[in-house]
């Protein structure tokens, strides 16, 4: 199964996707944004863009990383990957359910003040314009498609834990 954790930046995946990780048996984390790096350092450069998501590689690849990880290993994987374009998930969606790997789809979700607070009062990143830049095209997704399509945990009041063991309970059933 894959516990994906989708969101924008500041809305606390990959800080949750750990202590999820940690709640439950057999699980691991795999950030499909190391798929998109390594996309990245291919040399010479793909062609221009301001995503990885946008290179049509990187969806399958994540899908194919996916299913031989979980073929490999069993258990569960934990991802924090951010997926704004509807189209783009629904290729990841479709790709595992193809395999007939289940996935539990959560948006972690917070208000636009406290994202922007996070992000610009980030200690370890430092605030971010590439992260700022993601609040709109969030709020659109969240709009038109993202929080139908998932189980959104409000992260606004939550910390990291609470909400991660609001996921884990879920999963759990």
């Amino acid at each position: 199964m894959i516990v994906w954790l989708n969101g924008t930046h500041g809305a606390g995946k990959t800080t949750t996707s750990a202590l999820v990780r940690q709640l439950i048996p057999d699980s691991r984390v795999f950030d499909a944004e190391k798929v998109g790096e390594t996309l990245m350092d291919i040399k010479p450069g793909l062609p221009g863009t301001d995503s990885f998501q946008h290179w049509p590689p990187w969806r399958p690849l994540v899908v194919e990383t996916a299913r031989h990880v979980l073929d490999y290993t069993g258990g569960t994987l934990v991802m924090p990957m951010t997926v704004l374009v509807e189209a783009y998930w629904r290729e990841i969606s479709a790709g595992l359910a193809q395999h007939g790997i289940p996935v539990r789809h959560f948006v972690l979700h917070a208000d636009q003040d406290t994202l922007r607070t996070r992000i610009e009062g980030d200690t370890d990143m430092g605030p971010s314009a590439f992260r700022l830049k993601y609040l709109e095209p969030y709020a659109e997704a969240a709009r038109t498609w993202l929080h139908s399509e998932a189980e959104v945990v409000d992260t606004t009041h939550l910390t990291p834990a609470e909400a991660a063991r609001r996921i884990a309970g879920a999963v759990r059933g």
